[in-house]
């Protein structure tokens, strides 16, 4: 049996969909694997709970009612092809303008 955690597909600036809800989002951090309370795990409806070891993302996310903040495992997303930006508030104060179908993190937000 395979023990290993799957490497991240996506990185910070990739714009991405959710596979079944209906909501895209920018990325801005990436857990190797699920990094959040067990009370939100737990709230997942089994029959679509993913997996804990697999990485998870943090997204600023839309949907045509509103923005917010998204957490994601890596099997529920796929990369947006829309070529559209996203409109959420916060993207301005991480990210630089939206270039080539993704966002270049700011210069001082960089290690």
């Amino acid at each position: 049996m395979n023990n290993k955690i799957p490497h991240a597909r996506f990185g910070l600036g990739d714009v991405v969909k959710h596979r079944v809800l209906d909501f895209r989002g920018v990325i801005f951090d990436v857990d190797p694997e699920f990094d959040n309370s067990e009370e939100w795990y737990q709230s997942i409806p089994e029959e679509i709970r993913p997996i804990k070891e697999q990485p998870f993302y943090h997204l600023l996310a839309e949907n045509a009612e509103s923005s917010y903040i998204a957490y994601v495992s890596q099997q529920n997303l796929v990369a947006d092809d829309e070529g559209e930006p996203v409109d959420h508030p916060a993207i301005g104060t991480m990210f630089g303008p939206f270039e080539q179908g993704r966002y270049r993190l700011r210069p001082e937000l960089r290690h």
